[in-house]
This record gives structure tokens, sequence and C-alpha cells, in this order.
């Protein structure tokens, strides 16, 4: 059975939770603008997976109208399943919605759910808001390794060379995974300093942290 914009239409007001998914899934499939209408139904769906599947789809419909957009997503911030609000949190990075960092922030102070915080983090890098390197700062001392890990990489990102005496620490921590995202962060924010760091990590016990080291240092 082909897609079409009224199959979709009519499979996004059906009761059957499947026919809803199936729905936000074809959206793909359909042109841009239509897309983006439809996504806004799918998003205020009373089930979080069907919210879920369609905010997910922002990062590359959002553009359509990034006003419009931008509002979806600081409401979807507030929604009542972690997974809904992380996926927005990544969208406003995606979008580079800086005008919504004072929202991403507020959030990763007062929500207890580590995955928002973790998405949060993690998509300061994308936005490129130079507000967020103090956010950042503080994530690098957060307890779960996952949230640090993602502060070292966003900060890579942000390109701000303040981060580079932070990141020192990290450079000999005993996780090779932390490791590997400090050599990448120091080949995006260079400098003296950094190189130095990525000279002596060439030599890392772990092969593909040598080569990554390699390669930032060309």
């Amino acid at each position: 059975m082909s897609v079409s914009a009224e199959s979709v239409k009519e499979l996004l007001s059906s009761e059957n939770l499947g026919d809803r998914l199936r729905a936000v899934n074809q959206i793909r499939g359909l042109e841009p603008k239509t897309a983006f209408e439809f996504l806004q139904i799918a998003i205020s769906d009373k089930n979080s997976r069907v919210r879920y599947s369609a905010v997910s789809q922002l990062d590359t419909l959002g553009g359509q109208d990034l006003d419009l957009s931008l509002r979806i997503l600081r409401e979807l911030l507030n929604d009542p399943e972690a997974d809904v609000q992380a996926a927005a949190a990544d969208c406003l990075g995606a979008l580079k919605l800086h005008t919504a960092f004072e929202d991403l922030e507020q959030l990763y102070h007062r929500t207890p759910e580590w995955l928002v915080q973790f998405s949060i983090i993690a998509t300061l890098g994308a936005l490129g808001d130079p507000r967020g390197f103090e956010l950042l700062k503080q994530a690098l001392s957060s307890d779960n390794g996952l949230i640090q890990t993602a502060a070292i990489s966003s900060l890579g990102e942000l390109g701000d060379v303040q981060a580079v005496s932070l990141l020192v620490p990290y450079s000999t921590n005993p996780d090779w995974q932390v490791r590997y995202r400090v050599v990448q962060a120091l080949g995006n924010l260079g400098g003296a300093e950094a190189k130095s760091i990525l000279e002596t990590l060439v030599n890392d016990e772990v092969e593909a942290i040598g080569k990554e080291a390699k390669r930032a240092l060309q």
C-alpha cells in the first residue's frame, strides 16, 4: 500500500497505538512541509512512544519553522516522560536554537533523570553557545560516567581553548573510552598545551587512542 498524506493522517487519528506509531514512521516519506504539519499532531499524542518518535524527527524537519519548533520543543522539555524531554533537548541543539539555552540549563539542574541530563550535556556542543562552558565544566564532575564523557566531547565541540586545562586530568583516566574522548576533544581545541598532551597520548597502551592522537596532531 502506497503512503500518502491522506493515509498517514488517517492513521494518526486511529485509536490503535500501532497505527499511530506506523504513521509517525511513514511521515518520513512525505514532503517536508506536510511532514512538519503532521509531526505537530503526533507530538501532542497521549502516548509517550508516539511523542518520542515524532520529536525525534524535528532535528531535520524543524527548520521548516524555527520559531514554531522552538515553542514546541520548549513545551516538550516539560513532558512527563524523560525520553521525550531528552529527545527535545537533542533537537534544540541540532537546530541551534540558542534562545533555549537557559531552558536547558534550568532543566539540567532540576531534573532527577540522568538521561535528560546526559542529553542536555551532549547537545551543548552542537548548540555552540558560549554560555554552555560553565555548565559543561560542572558536568565534568558528575558522578555519572556517561554525563562526564559527554561533557568532554561537548567541550571539544564548543571550541573554547580554556577547556584544555580542564581536560588534562582526564587524559590519564583509567577508562580508555574517557581518554579517547579527551584525544578527540583536544584535537578539536588545538593549541600548544593540547598538542603536548596529544604527543603523550600517541604512546597510549590502547592502539585506537594512539592512532587518534596521531591523526589529531597531523
